[in-house]
């Protein structure tokens, strides 16, 4: 017979089922369950803190080092003015100390001196003060010439380039983008003209071009009056591009049968192909205003003695003047000639 259960062995059997239930929710290696992640610890922290420290550290040496080299930049053009001036100023002294020794020869040595001292006043004080990068200008310019041509391409235009002298007594030029190849440009067009043409038989892009400002500065260093044959005012042109500018190390025009061509060799601002480049606009727009005639461009790249390939076309009067004429009336009078297979024909009212 067995004994009825006690209090002790109630509470020894209670106790044993609470360890039981403890132990199956303990989480046991074998069901594959994980702990939850830990938190970073401090070294990773500390590592992480130090890496971004080390970074900005890096980039304020490098900010540093490149305001130490454009500062260093201005200071070496500036002393090459103060050397020319220096220069000047000497060929001025020997000139009129020798006006002193030669008297058969004074008055030419006393102009020589005086020219050398004014020339070296001229060049100590007004050389300019600051002085931007080759490389900061061809950023900028290359942000606006991707704007312009994702513009064209979004209105269907050509990939033809005319520069067109405008209609006002002082010199200007506008930049002409026809939705067709075979556009006949007129020979003057408004300058108030809006820039987006969007009617179906006006569609065309007008914009100021960028060589125009270079065009305006030329005519105010000029010593003569400008050229007024093609020749003589390409030549004018090229020296102003690598002496005046700076835009080119050199550039060779070669004058042909209505057209001008440069060759050009190391752009300042790159790829002369681009949108509106400031060498080809400025060579572009020099002649159209030059010649009084709008001016087609086409730019190529070669791979002999330059770099690119600089196309300037032109009609004259003696060479079609009936052609010409009749192309431009036609150009102001309707525009609704059919050319291409879409209708669109481009007027200048």
């Amino acid at each position: 017979m067995t004994p009825p259960p006690t209090h002790r062995n109630r509470a020894d059997e209670t106790a044993t089922t609470h360890r039981n239930t403890a132990s199956d929710r303990t989480p046991s290696s074998d069901t594959g369950a994980t702990a939850p992640a830990s938190a970073p610890t401090t070294a990773e922290t500390a590592t992480d803190s130090t890496s971004s420290e080390t970074l900005a550290a890096r980039l304020e040496r490098l900010e540093a080092e490149n305001n130490r080299l454009r500062a260093e930049y201005g200071r070496v053009r500036q002393s090459q003015y103060r050397r020319r001036a220096l220069g000047l100023a000497a060929i001025g002294f020997v000139a009129i100390a020798g006006a002193a020794v030669f008297a058969a020869v004074r008055d030419v040595l006393l102009v020589l001196g005086a020219t050398g001292l004014i020339g070296a006043v001229l060049t100590y004080y007004l050389a300019p003060e600051q002085f931007v990068a080759a490389d900061i200008g061809e950023r900028i310019y290359v942000g606006l010439a991707n704007n312009q041509a994702r513009l064209t391409a979004t209105l269907g235009l050509s990939d033809r380039r005319h520069y067109v002298p405008t209609d006002t007594r002082q010199p200007g030029c506008l930049l002409v983008v026809p939705s067709y190849e075979q556009y006949q440009p007129p020979d003057t067009v408004a300058h108030d003209s809006e820039p987006i043409i969007t009617a179906k038989d006006h569609r065309s892009l007008r914009l100021e071009p960028s060589g125009l400002g270079l065009v305006d500065a030329f005519d105010d260093a000029l010593t003569t009056k400008r050229a007024t044959t093609p020749d003589e005012l390409a030549t004018q042109l090229a020296t102003a591009l690598v002496e005046q500018f700076e835009l080119a190390a050199r550039v060779e025009p070669a004058v042909g049968p209505e057209q001008v061509t440069f060759a050009i060799t190391d752009s300042t601002f790159g790829d002369c192909d681009r949108f509106d480049h400031p060498v080809a606009s400025f060579l572009a727009v020099g002649l159209a205003v030059g010649l009084e005639r709008p001016i087609t461009l086409e730019v190529a790249a070669v791979d002999n003695r330059a770099d690119w390939l600089l196309t300037c076309r032109f009609v004259t009067d003696e060479a079609d003047p009936d052609n010409h004429d009749s192309a431009a009336d036609t150009d102001h009078r309707d525009g609704n000639t059919d050319i291409d297979d879409t209708g669109v024909s481009i007027t200048d009212r």
